[in-house]
């Protein structure tokens, strides 16, 4: 059992929190009108279920949009192209789940997944 204390993360726009061999756990705050990067956005080898915990939004992908708020769990495929966007007055905080790992410890994407 591992305790993860994620106000570390806090104010930050994504802070990768823990690893294991098979799954990672991050946190995204974004400001808003603030969005997660370019349209481009994918993991090419982890699935990501994103948790919205506050605030709401608008997951973005080629052909799509769907409104994310509270309370809200995302599935993004494999290699999915997608973008989050804040397009609320608060801030928008979630928590993505990546199985396998999709980012290294700083935050960078992952090309060649490894375990860790």
């Amino acid at each position: 059992m591992k305790h993860i204390h994620t106000s570390t993360a806090r104010g930050k726009m994504f802070v990768p929190l823990f690893n294991s061999k098979t799954m990672q756990a991050a946190m995204m705050t974004l400001r808003p009108g603030q969005i997660s990067g370019e349209l481009g956005n994918e993991h090419p080898k982890a699935e990501q279920w994103l948790f919205v915990i506050a605030g709401s939004g608008a997951a973005l992908g080629k052909k799509s949009r769907v409104v994310i708020r509270t309370g809200s769990l995302l599935f993004i495929r494999k290699g999915e192209v997608h973008q989050i966007k804040n397009t609320g007055r608060q801030k928008l905080v979630t928590l993505n789940l990546y199985a396998p790992p999709a980012y290294t410890p700083e935050g960078e994407v992952r090309r060649a997944v490894k375990s860790l």
